[in-house]
């Protein structure tokens, strides 16, 4: 016969305890105003994105949602707000996880430790970067720009307005041999001008904005950063296929909350994305604004967190970009 003693009592009437609030934290959540954190300036691509979500949000928690702009700093200023915020999933940043990634290389003391600090709640989607030129632009392909590139030197330009943008930017050189100078823009809609009058030869821009300018006719989309064709542009090729060997960085966006989000509440929030996500009005949302839909589970999206930071140590690497201060 096994003797109970008053700890074990306590401890297991602790753990039942624990079990028996797990259901009740998830039934409670939200119990106040969610609040959806965006990195980018209002009318940005991101905050477009971060907008949707919180219109479809709002009917499902029966919940207000509002959506905060924090721009600056690549998305540090968001994270180190976020972070600041109480671990209860009121507060979400959306956000690109592979700009998380990559500012925890591109920053000397990054002021937040991404992988350690921040949990995938839900991702969202999948999506590439693009190399772009204004749709008056000779050339067609990325073999005949990259041509062009080489004889003009260092006195070719090319627009980029976001983390990826210059990374994507800096490996095409790297692989290619190019020298093109980047120019630095707020916003990425504020190259169209320049792109326009030939003052920047080309652009590396995010999808969000870059698609919405192809279906425009504002923009033409010579290739893109992600090792597969997109789903829904199938057309367009990959910067691989195009003679850009190696290139593959794929974007992705997600939900994040502080680490110590109790597992109930982002299981929770896994959960109301995944609703979002399958409908069909979402999944031709997400294809306009440059990306494929992408679900995954919570350990899932934690553990591709991971890998990323670890594989964008190695594209800055490689495209020799040294952080900054």
């Amino acid at each position: 016969m096994s003797i109970i003693t008053r700890r074990d009592f306590v401890a297991s009437g602790a753990a039942a305890a624990a079990l028996a609030t797990t259901p009740a934290i998830a039934q409670d959540y939200p119990s106040q105003d969610v609040r959806l954190i965006c990195a980018f300036p209002a009318g940005s691509g991101s905050d477009i994105v971060v907008r949707y979500f919180a219109e479809k949000l709002r009917p499902i928690i029966k919940r207000n949602v509002i959506v905060e702009n924090k721009p600056g700093a690549g998305g540090n200023l968001a994270m180190a707000y976020v972070i600041k915020n109480k671990p209860d999933g009121h507060t979400i940043y959306l956000h690109t996880g592979s700009s998380m990634s990559a500012n925890m290389h591109l920053y000397k003391n990054p002021p937040v430790d991404a992988g350690k600090e921040f949990q995938v709640a839900a991702t969202i989607n999948r999506q590439a970067f693009m190399m772009v030129v204004d749709p008056s632009s000779k050339f067609k392909t990325v073999q005949e720009i990259t041509a062009y590139l080489k004889e003009k030197g260092d006195k070719a330009s090319y627009a980029a307005s976001a983390t990826s943008g210059t990374v994507m930017g800096e490996m095409y050189k790297a692989i290619t041999g190019v020298r093109a100078v980047e120019v630095n823009y707020r916003l990425a809609q504020d190259s169209l001008n320049d792109l326009a009058s030939g003052r920047v030869d080309y652009g590396m821009h995010d999808p969000q904005f870059a698609s919405a300018m192809l279906r425009a006719g504002k923009l033409r989309v010579l290739g893109i950063a992600s090792a597969q064709r997109l789903k829904f542009l199938p057309d367009l090729p990959t910067m691989d296929e195009s003679g850009v060997k190696g290139m593959d960085l794929n974007g992705w966006f997600a939900a994040f909350v502080p680490i110590a989000t109790p597992r109930p509440i982002v299981q929770k929030i896994n959960d109301i994305f995944k609703e979002m996500l399958t409908t069909d009005e979402t999944v031709k949302f997400l294809n306009q604004f440059g990306g494929d839909p992408w679900i995954t589970t919570v350990d899932e999206g934690q553990a591709y967190l991971l890998q990323d930071i670890k594989n964008w140590g190695e594209y800055i690497r490689m495209a020799k970009i040294e952080p900054r201060g």
